[in-house]
């Protein structure tokens, strides 16, 4: 028995083996499916597999009229509750013998039965049509130990069923003779061509390549038996259990082909597509067609309905009349059509799955050809992980016999696996590479990894795993795969063995080293400046009120200080301390208390950052752009190269400029004089029958407003403008051209393209990145003179972005020509003892000349909203608590420093890009999702059926029964999309 140290030695080992986590998934957890299957990754993919197929059913079978005429297609939920014969179920049987005949290469002298039911019952049957126990000269060598001998005694049943349904048959027949029968000395092995002749065998049995399912005929070995088959070609004959073998022929491509073509094959597709009901295919060479001609005009046993090749040529007389494979439920190649039917009935659907099904693999690998390759690569694979992890070995010890399609493995981990634990690990880990996850017993519960779902080894099959590897999968699944199977075993002996030291009474240290732990958290205390206002209301005693983010901060663990770090006693009490300073502007004055780095952080809006002020922990922008932050800490405004982490809130003001955009545009167009008008009413100077065509004025509609930018001001712009009824056309970088068009805007590939013919001009591009030399930057001037004049006369330029983007000179040219017949500027001004500074100076040189056709902000449209600038500082709060504590950063602008980690994007509900987060959380709102759902699938169904329906009486009656349910899904479901966030481009990963 092992000892109780060595159980705690061994449990302490597999902690510290897996302490770095689960390793990643492979693509598809079906590991047990075949050879060749759907390959899809996840739940979306198979369901949109579904609807492909859907799609793929009605553009193939179409329905004709008693003229031939195309009246529509079928559609799936017709062929499933529709009758198995006739049209289209004849054609889709047709299609699918004719797709496997070609994608897997059959020779076109060979025929193709179909039959229906279960492997290992239909291959019986098969084998069955080739022998015949009146015969006594004829031999079988079967390809696996006798049943019940010292070779076969361990497999149990399931591996000895062929051999002994052979006996059997031979055992019960009138003039049956088992001694005719001759059995492998091992499992999976092809005898030398002269051995074989000099037993006297006449038709070889090769049933042990499926027995484990990890082996594979080498070279030598199929080229001894195709000598042999050459050697007398009319009466020897070779069947194989082709499993394990389609797809999975790790031989040369000539090798495979006279396989193909002078041996006959059984393939249970049911398991090998993954249709939805069980049927196999089976290839008969022309001298086994003979044979079986032969056989059955003096037959030994009665063949099962499953699997009738030769059937009576005359149905009205089944047991006196000639019986021929010329009736049989065969595809013939050369005639390309099926010379009989399928005599049970059949699932029309799994026929036409299968087709489809060869469709997309061929698709996605290639010839069967390349799937033979990769299946090959694939074992090569498994050989080279085992190699390295000597905790497993593979059952099959001849490389060259290993199974292409299967991988069959053991555990070898010392004493454990001679113990009486190894069984009970071996079941547990399946709970973890499965769904069902384990459970410690301390109630610790690890959910399952849902890696390999069916990894089971048969009954009687020697080792612990058995997986499905062919060449329908990638390599890296592989590996993937293998990974897992070791994290799994290593995570379910930690369990075992704490069960084992329980059931001792031995105590078991649950928080030892191995077990998960998060990264450390940052503890300590640190301060944080505030330097821009936070309130943009007044409060009751006329200052601005900033109570609400005092409140969140002392709610978030925080100390709010409404003085600087200077007069502060701040107390060493571990927590995070922040100073609002709102009145700081200048730059001696940010730096009399940041060049030293008495602050750890920053949080700002509109100051300017001096490239001296020193944060060593990061600092944040309320808002998109950040070229005001120059803190060398963080690399200058591009946060680039610098210790520290630079951050903003994109978003939060998006929407207040977009409207002050907006709300610009609409004092000049439509320009209608409501004050003028406004006092001749009241005046009783009007009459509207006679006065009004004195106004007359243009709407919005109709317009072509032209965004450079296609950030979050821009997109919110352009789906107010959209609102408008306006035509909107954006610039941006090539990578937005795709998100840009799906929107439903037209995309320009330069301001200039974007401008020509625009009646609107509005930028929302920021400064871009700072030269670090020139310490310009790069969209400064990009509004020059080629992007006014490419806009209609009298066009109206809003520039709520950065002052410096619009080049003033050519400005002043396009107001005096009249190409530009209003401006509205929203720029930064700041006082100084030389009178006014900062991007909005050069415009006030246009003031003399333009005075009418200018209206100048001071860089107010975005930040004088006080729920908005709460909101913004609320956030940055957040992302400061994060990245000090959590080395974890959100809206990361340039270069992530050493140390820390990016927890991505985060914007307002609604605002930017679709995240990961976004959608994270609509996934945890049960309810939402829910009926997102619902009002989905509604959608789908209606639409669907609407574009398979061709009839117009049938499409009418879908139009008046679910009109109403189709209009109001559409509804919910947009408003649940906005509601969720949901109705704007992805963010890139």
């Amino acid at each position: 028995m092992i000892s109780d140290a060595e159980l705690h030695a061994n449990r302490l080992d597999a902690l510290e083996l897996t302490k770095n986590g689960a390793p990643s998934i492979p693509s598809n957890p079906f590991f047990g499916v075949g050879p060749i299957t759907d390959a899809t990754t996840d739940e979306v993919d198979s369901r949109l597999r579904r609807f492909e197929f859907d799609r793929w059913i009605e553009n193939t079978y179409r329905k004709l009229d008693d003229t031939g005429k195309d009246i529509g297609p079928f559609t799936t939920a017709e062929l499933a509750r529709s009758m198995h014969r006739g049209y289209p179920a004849d054609k889709i049987l047709l299609d699918m013998m004719r797709a496997i005949h070609r994608y897997f290469e059959f020779p076109k002298s060979n025929r193709i039965a179909v039959g229906l039911g279960g492997g290992h019952s239909g291959y019986t049957v098969c084998v069955q049509h080739l022998l015949n126990a009146n015969d006594a000269s004829q031999r079988v060598y079967v390809d696996t130990p006798r049943p019940e001998s010292g070779g076969a005694g361990a497999s149990g049943f399931f591996r000895q069923s062929w051999a002994t349904q052979l006996i059997e048959m031979h055992r019960f027949a009138e003039k049956g003779d088992e001694s005719r029968i001759h059995f492998a000395e091992k499992e999976g092995a092809i005898p030398s061509a002269k051995h074989l002749a000099e037993l006297g065998v006449s038709i070889f049995v090769g049933v042990g390549h499926e027995t484990t399912g990890a082996n594979s005929y080498t070279n030598e070995e199929i080229n001894e038996l195709l000598a042999w088959l050459d050697g007398d070609p009319e009466n020897r004959h070779a069947v194989f259990d082709a499993t394990s073998m389609l797809g999975a022929m790790p031989w040369s491509p000539e090798t495979v082909r006279a396989v193909m073509a002078k041996c006959c094959l059984f393939m249970p597709f049911q398991k090998a597509i993954g249709g939805i009901s069980g049927y196999f295919i089976a290839s008969f060479t022309p001298a086994a067609l003979a044979l079986i001609e032969r056989n059955q005009s003096n037959p030994s046993w009665a063949i099962p309905r499953q699997l009738k090749i030769a059937p009576p040529l005359d149905p009205k007389q089944p047991l006196s009349s000639k019986r021929s494979v010329d009736a049989g439920p065969f595809y013939d190649a050369q005639e390309d059509k099926m010379l009989g039917g399928v005599i049970n009935t059949y699932s029309t659907l799994a026929f036409a799955e299968t087709t489809f099904g060869l469709l997309q693999t061929e698709r996605r690998v290639g010839s069967v050809i390349e799937l033979n390759k990769r299946s090959a690569a694939n074992r090569l694979v498994v050989n080279e992980w085992v190699e390295k992890n000597p905790l497993f070995s593979l059952v099959v010890s001849e490389e060259e016999r290993r199974g292409a399609a299967v991988t069959l493995l053991k555990v070898n981990d010392g004493a454990i696996s001679s113990s009486d634990l190894h069984a009970r690990i071996i079941a547990r880990s399946k709970q973890i590479l499965g769904y069902e996850g384990i459970t410690h017993p301390n109630g610790t519960h690890e959910t399952g990894l849902d890696a390999a779902r069916y990894v089971n080894a048969f009954p009687g099959t020697p080792g612990d795993y058995r997986a499905w590897i062919g060449g329908i999968r990638e390599p890296s699944d592989i590996t993937a795969l293998l990974e897992n199977l070791k994290y799994a075993y290593l995570r379910a002996k930690i369990v075992v063995l704490e069960e084992e030291l329980e059931r001792r009474g031995r105590q078991v240290e649950y928080s030892e080293a191995g077990s998960d732990s998060a990264e450390s958290v940052r503890s300590g205390t640190f301060n944080v400046l505030i330097a821009d206002a936070i309130g943009l209301r007044f409060g009751a005693e006329g200052r601005l009120d900033h109570s609400e983010l005092a409140a969140y901060i002392v709610k978030k663990g925080g100390v709010f200080h409404e003085t600087s770090i200077q007069t502060a006693d701040v107390a060493n009490d571990g927590k995070i301390h922040f100073f609002y300073q709102p009145h700081l502007s200048k730059a001696d004055e940010i730096l009399a208390q940041t060049d030293r780095g008495q602050y750890d952080a920053v949080i700002a809006a509109a100051t300017f950052i001096p490239s001296d002020a020193k944060f060593r922990l990061g600092g944040v922008r309320i808002g998109t752009g950040t070229g005001n932050m120059g803190a060398a800490s963080w690399g200058g405004p591009n946060g680039e190269g610098g210790e520290a982490p630079l951050m903003n809130t994109p978003g939060i003001n998006s929407r207040a400029t977009a409207q002050m955009a907006i709300k610009a545009l609409l004092k000049v167009t439509p320009d209608l004089p409501v004050d003028e008008l406004h006092e001749r009413v009241t005046k009783g100077d009007f009459d509207t029958g006679k006065n009004l065509a004195e106004y007359p004025t243009e709407k919005l509609e109709g317009k072509r407003v032209a965004i450079l930018g296609y950030g979050n001001i821009g997109r919110e712009l352009a789906r107010i403008a959209k609102a408008f009824h306006m035509s909107v056309v954006i610039y941006a970088r090539p990578n937005h051209r795709d998100n840009i068009l799906a929107e439903g805007y037209e995309y320009a590939e330069s301001p200039v393209a974007a401008a020509s013919g625009a009646d609107v001009l509005s930028v929302h591009l920021g400064l871009g990145r700072q030269d670090p030399v020139t310490r310009a930057f790069s969209n400064t001037g990009l509004v020059d003179r080629n992007v006014l004049f490419a806009l209609n006369d009298r066009a109206v330029l809003i520039n709520y972005d950065r002052g410096e983007l619009v080049d003033v000179n050519a400005l002043d040219e396009a107001l005096a020509s009249g190409k530009v017949r209003h401006a509205a500027i929203d720029a930064d001004i700041f006082k100084s003892e030389d009178g006014p500074t900062g991007p909005m100076k050069p415009y006030l040189s246009l003031l003399p000349k333009h005075a009418d056709k200018l209206e100048l902000l001071p860089h107010a449209a975005a930040d004088t909203d006080h729920p908005t600038r709460v909101a913004g500082a609320k956030q940055a709060v957040d992302q400061i608590i994060d990245a000090i504590r959590d080395r974890a950063i959100t809206n990361l602008k340039g270069d992530l420093p050493e140390g820390y980690v990016s927890k991505g994007a985060r914007t307002a509900p609604g605002i930017g890009y679709v995240t990961r987060a976004d959608i994270v959380q609509v996934a945890n709102d049960v309810n939402l999702l829910t009926d997102l759902r619902l009002a989905s699938e509604k959608i789908a169904s209606i639409v669907g059926a609407l574009n398979a329906v061709s009839d117009d009486a049938h499409r009418a009656r879908i139009i008046d029964r679910y009109r109403s349910l189709l209009a109001e899904s559409a509804l919910k479901q947009y408003n649940l999309l906005k509601e969720a966030g949901l109705l704007a481009p992805a963010a890139k990963a």
